[in-house]
């Protein structure tokens, strides 16, 4: 089956200029991904926009009418970090219908990979109120999709973003159906995400936090999701895998300090296209997240796909390693792995 990618040029409307999260994130990537006949050899499927109904299954119906209401107000902001102009209204539902969109074909048997290449993000948004350049919680949504409307019994969410996606954790924070396991750089941006925040009630466990330290590159990643990522996923045995794909990450990125390379995502890629291939017939929705050098994004988006569409292939990586050295981070994974019993 073809890799599936949703995408609609709606999302260039929602941007506003000297704000890191605006049209030139896409620009590039999509330009790169036709160059490099990714587009070509991929199946598009229509963006939609989510209806109310099922943006109702995460956001409180007096928030969602007051996104559209500064919408057609010409704009402002939502909450510090996060703008809205004319078109953001469209441009976010177009963006969580998109996800919603690839996990109904996935989730119907017509393809078992798919990317979402759509914008603003969304992990950071709450019920209540935008944040952290999110306006909707797209990913929580299509894992609500997923269980309400498709039967998935237990949905895994990865979130490999360099800042904790504390909107996508307070959604499922009681819900044993719905496990989030974050990896993140700590303490930062959002200021959550701490190891002890396993879940709540009924959803204490399903939470897995891994707060890294900064400066973390490819072997710490690697190791966190053999001992922590992986081990988790094969005791939870999901249905289906979302994965909250930021960029962010990587070591040139200016809004962090992690040392992921283009090649790290490639291995981080491969990793849970191989927990989707054993836990849950391969069903794997990615979904972007952040990464803000015009530059690396499109790269590391571009390995992604790479990967998605053949597991064994070697993306190149014309960006290159970081040249210093990673901190290591054995205790810490060795804490985490202790406090949620995943030892083998």
């Amino acid at each position: 089956m073809s890799v599936l990618y949703a995408y609609d040029p709606v999302e260039r409307l929602h941007t506003l200029e000297g704000h890191p999260e605006n049209y030139q994130r896409l620009e590039g990537t999509m330009r790169l991904l036709g160059e490099e006949g990714l587009l070509d050899s991929m199946k598009l499927i229509a963006a939609k926009p989510l209806s109310d109904r099922r943006l109702e299954l995460v956001h409180e119906r007096v928030y969602v009418e007051s996104v559209e209401t500064v919408a057609r107000a010409g704009g402002g902001q939502l909450d510090p970090d996060t703008y809205a102009c004319a078109a953001s209204h469209l441009a976010a539902r177009t963006s969580a219908g998109a996800l919603a969109g690839l996990v109904e074909e996935v989730m119907g048997g017509h393809a078992t990979r798919a990317m979402s290449l759509m914008r603003p993000p969304g992990h950071h948004a709450l019920p209540s109120g935008a944040m952290g350049f999110c306006i909707f919680g797209n990913v929580a949504l299509a894992a609500l999709v997923a269980r309400e409307e498709f039967g998935a019994e237990r949905v895994l969410i990865i979130d490999w973003d360099v800042h904790h996606g504390n909107g996508t954790e307070a959604v499922f924070i009681d819900d044993p159906s719905v496990a989030f396991l974050s990896t993140h750089q700590y303490p930062f941006y959002p200021g959550t995400g701490a190891m002890t925040d396993t879940g709540q009630g009924a959803g204490e466990g399903f939470t897995v936090n891994v707060p890294f330290p900064v400066g973390v590159g490819d072997r710490g990643y690697r190791s966190a999701f053999e001992r922590v990522v992986v081990p988790f996923a094969r005791r939870f045995k999901p249905d289906l895998i979302l994965v909250s794909a930021g960029y962010d990450a990587h070591w040139r990125d200016p809004l962090a300090q992690e040392c992921l390379s283009v090649a790290g995502y490639a291995d981080l890629t491969r990793s849970v296209v191989a927990l989707a291939e054993d836990l849950c017939d391969g069903r794997l929705v990615l979904a972007l997240e952040g990464g803000y050098d015009l530059e690396v994004l499109p790269q590391t988006v571009l390995a992604s796909l790479r990967i998605l569409e053949d597991p064994e292939t070697s993306p190149a990586d014309p960006i290159g390693i970081p040249d210093q050295d990673e901190p290591d981070v054995t205790s810490l994974l060795d804490s985490i792995v202790r406090l949620h019993d995943l030892e083998p």
